[in-house]
């Protein structure tokens, strides 16, 4: 029963109101009342502060410079092998697999649309058709800065909003198309292995998404998609380098393109950490063998 109260609460909450309302909270800087919602918060979710460059919470002057705070530099060191892909995130593994025809398995029971999660556009979503996915979980008590899994070129990035549904593993198990109906920024990238997209998906009391090249990108304004292209950019980040950061909790949506890499161990569920092998990239001869 509290479940299911859980889940249809979502439904007629005022998300958005509600995320632009924490989110201005968040960014205040009220002295002692942002040191106790963060010591508070600290303490409710068992956040780890001997790995931030700064662990003292009396260094943060806003909720918003707690909660996207910077780990120690030898905090994560990044996967060096050349073939391998590194997690991206701290988090926990949602799903992962393959993507089938148009569709990625978001639960039991529910898969959502590909092309949708792209922003409706079937010249993206075909790259990725028959590629594999993986959906990573950034809990409260995560590392809420996003890094590259290789290294990339900056092609395209798109806002989609959406709705804020909470993006929690109950949620996801109940409520349909949950990453494609939620705001959302997707990015893509030329990589070694061939396109790769990211999408950072928001969710309930996400105050913002941003990216390293843009600044905040979500919320904005307006009910339709807003597609930037960077071809003529060039906008480089290599494997390990910072490319967005959220404030307050979400989930990043990995897409790879078919025979492109094979997840190294990956489990739903398991536990993941930035810079720990991800993915190795399958070597020409393996994916031509693959294709045929």
């Amino acid at each position: 029963m509290l479940d299911w109260f859980k889940i249809h609460v979502q439904y007629i909450l005022p998300k958005h109101l509600v995320s632009r309302m924490v989110g201005w909270l968040a960014a205040a800087e009220a002295g002692v009342v942002t040191q106790f919602f963060i010591r508070t918060f600290i303490k409710a979710f068992k956040v780890d502060m001997s790995e931030a460059k700064y662990s003292d919470p009396t260094h943060y002057n806003t909720f918003n410079a707690f909660f996207t705070r910077q780990l120690k530099d030898d905090s994560r060191p990044i996967e060096d092998n050349e073939k391998q892909l590194c997690h991206s995130v701290d988090g926990r593994v949602s799903q992962f697999g393959k993507i089938i025809g148009d569709a990625i398995f978001q639960a039991k029971g529910h898969n959502y649309s590909l092309t949708t999660l792209l922003g409706g556009k079937p010249e993206l979503a075909s790259i990725f058709k028959g590629g594999d996915f993986a959906t990573i979980y950034l809990s409260p008590k995560d590392y809420h800065r996003i890094h590259m899994p290789i290294d990339g070129k900056l092609t395209d990035m798109l806002h989609i909003p959406g709705e804020l549904f909470s993006v929690n593993p109950l949620t996801a198990a109940n409520v349909p198309d949950l990453f494609a109906r939620n705001e959302r920024v997707v990015t893509i990238f030329d990589t070694p292995v061939g396109k790769v997209a990211i999408v950072l998906v928001g969710a309930t009391i996400v105050a913002s998404i941003e990216t390293v090249w843009a600044g905040n990108i979500a919320p904005l304004a307006g009910k339709t998609v807003q597609h930037w292209q960077y071809e003529d950019q060039d906008i480089q980040l290599n494997k390990g380098d910072e490319m967005g950061r959220f404030k307050l909790g979400s989930t990043i949506v990995v897409c790879f393109e078919p025979n492109a890499v094979e997840f190294t161990d990956l489990q739903a569920g398991m536990v993941t950490r930035l810079g720990e092998p991800f993915a190795t990239a399958k070597d020409a001869e393996e994916t031509l063998s693959d294709s045929e």
